[in-house]
């Protein structure tokens, strides 16, 4: 019996560590899992599991739980980079930038609301209040991230044993925030009078009047005597527009037309172009008709195949530089990229992962597979030496000092801030650098979730130990009520300023909201009432900006305000 005793009592042995962090961990999960309302708080239970477990003396050496929580921090951040990476940059578009702003104003007001709550209802002659807000800032807004780098910023403000554990401060405010941001959503419904059945009407009609860059393929005669005489490449140039011709038959002949093939009246030719231009091009060349490309048993018998790009030379390269219809005889019509259908325009850049559709000779398409790679099983082996490269760089980064004037010590973006934007700049510009970043979406989210629980478990344990004193017998009621705060009034101003000012779509605003706070269940409650992408649109436009904001301002407050 003494073995069994020994294994949850010795700290020092690794069996104890690593049990301990697998109780917490399978406790936390299975219990996250258990809804209320139908809302749950997720894996971020584990933090709370973590909380009993320290509290009643089952822990680890200091030295082992802070390594864990900096290990789980990184690789949590680091592939939320990778993911959100791609799409950065290209979130700031028309509406993408007013949705940003109105973001990044929500962000701003999170603050200055738990700045004013810290003045009104809390001893600010106490050094360890602030720090303690600025936990119950990041539980209010669900942003885990946060809560990392503000904690790893106080090493820096504080001597090592006297770091404030302010993840009693987020554990006080995070139920209420999760169900307070879905709450307020729902006020700012009733404050501007919105009806659910009128704003999906209005995302049809927006729909069918904008149709989204969609690969369209049509049958066409040519019926423009322009068009006589002239090649591909000459009426695509005059056009404007990107068009890719699969098929072409004149005099009864089929063929795979090239940027030099010259068309003549009467030839029947198939074209994919994007949604929104098919109408053009059917008026330019002529009317849509019905054909049959059946082909003759002396021809070669094209086919269309759909290809995986596995080849690792081909990350980054461009479609038009590729010439697969001079050099190869054959066409790409349509790009898969993470489940979405995106049009074959010549600026695309080829990503590893993406599946491309090729129409041609059966032994071209063959050939071009092969030099695409399209080896299903390549995607499955992790591209671990990027993911490693990357936190190098991002910690070599994060720990450059940055002097600023008025900041007590200078200012570093940590191990945090720093891979999170090696990461970002790696998934957009890594094929320049011949870095392959892609992970299939389930290895991402399994090193993340890793990465997570790892820090929310040793957060957990290490504020365990003073939790009692800190939040029943202490300010823990005002943690709570403070943190809901935070939560709605910022919801409450910007949700009401993006549909009376800007006049966005209430769906793509509860979108908006749910990303601000990077909150899942809050877009969870929105796909559940909206039939349409809007709200997911919302989620991932502002989620990357409001991600690096998240983390960039935690630190901005603990070195401003807390030294």
């Amino acid at each position: 019996m003494d073995w069994l005793i020994n294994l949850f009592t010795n700290q020092e042995s690794v069996a104890h560590i690593v049990l301990l962090y697998s109780i917490v961990i399978a406790a936390g999960v299975y219990l996250g899992k258990l809804k209320i309302g139908g809302i749950s708080l997720g894996v971020t239970f584990v933090l709370f599991a973590g909380i009993v477990a320290g509290h009643i003396g089952f822990t680890a050496p200091l030295s082992t739980l802070t390594f864990l929580q900096d290990f789980g921090l990184i690789l949590f951040v680091f592939m939320i980079g990778l993911q959100v990476g791609p799409g950065f940059f290209e979130s700031f578009g028309k509406a993408g930038i007013k949705l940003n702003m109105l973001s990044t104003v929500a962000i701003l007001l999170n603050i200055g609301v738990m700045f004013a709550c810290y003045y009104i209802f809390f001893d600010t002659s106490n050094p360890h209040n602030l720090p303690m807000m600025v936990g119950t800032l990041y539980g209010a807004v669900t942003n885990t991230p946060g809560l990392g780098a503000a904690n790893e910023a106080l090493t820096s403000v504080f001597a090592q044993d006297e770091v404030p554990e302010i993840a009693s401060g987020y554990a006080c405010a995070y139920p209420l925030g999760v169900l307070g941001i879905i709450g307020a959503t729902l006020a700012v419904k009733y404050i501007c009078k919105i009806n659910f059945k009128d704003e999906e009407a209005e995302l049809q009609a927006k729909e069918d009047e904008n149709p989204h860059e969609k690969p369209h393929s049509m049958c066409l005669r040519v019926a423009n005597s322009y068009i006589t005489g002239r090649t591909l490449l000459q009426i695509s140039e005059f056009l404007k527009r990107d068009i890719v011709c699969t098929r072409l038959m004149h005099d009864g002949q089929v063929s795979i037309p090239t940027r030099d093939t010259i068309f003549q009246l009467n030839d029947e030719v198939q074209v994919v172009c994007a949604e929104a231009d098919a109408e053009a091009i059917k008026s330019f060349i002529g009317p849509e008709i019905e054909v049959d490309w059946k082909l003759t048993d002396e021809q070669r018998p094209m086919v269309s195949k759909r290809i995986v790009v596995t080849n690792s030379a081909m990350n980054g390269k461009t479609l038009g530089k590729m010439h697969f219809s001079s050099v190869y005889g054959v066409n790409v019509t349509r790009i898969t990229r993470q489940g979405m259908d995106l049009f074959a325009s010549r600026n695309h850049h080829f990503h590893i992962g993406d599946r491309i559709m090729v129409v041609g000779p059966e032994d071209n398409v063959n050939r071009v597979a092969e030099m695409m790679g399209n080896s299903v099983k390549r995607l499955d082996a992790p591209n671990i030496a990027t993911l490693f490269v990357g936190i190098i760089v991002g910690i070599i980064f994060g720990t450059l000092p940055i002097a600023i004037p008025g900041m007590p010590v200078p200012m570093k973006l940590g191990l945090a801030g720093g891979p999170l934007i090696i990461a970002i700049l790696i998934g957009r510009y890594g094929y320049r650098f011949k870095l392959v970043t892609y992970t299939t979406t389930s290895a991402n989210m399994m090193l993340r979730e890793f990465g997570l629980v790892l820090f929310l478990a040793s957060v957990g344990v290490k504020a365990g130990a003073g939790f009692w004193q800190t939040v029943v017998e202490g300010d823990g009621l005002m943690y709570v009520a403070t943190g809901f705060l935070i939560t709605i009034i910022p919801i409450l101003i910007v949700g009401t300023i993006a549909r009376m000012r800007y006049k966005f779509n209430y769906f793509t605003i509860m979108g908006m909201l749910a990303g601000t706070y990077t909150d899942p269940p809050a877009l969870a409650y929105a796909n559940s009432v909206c039939n349409r992408e809007a709200p997911a649109i919302g989620y991932s436009t502002v989620y990357p900006l409001t991600m690096f904001l998240r983390i960039f301002t935690a630190q901005l407050v603990v070195l401003f305000f807390c030294g």
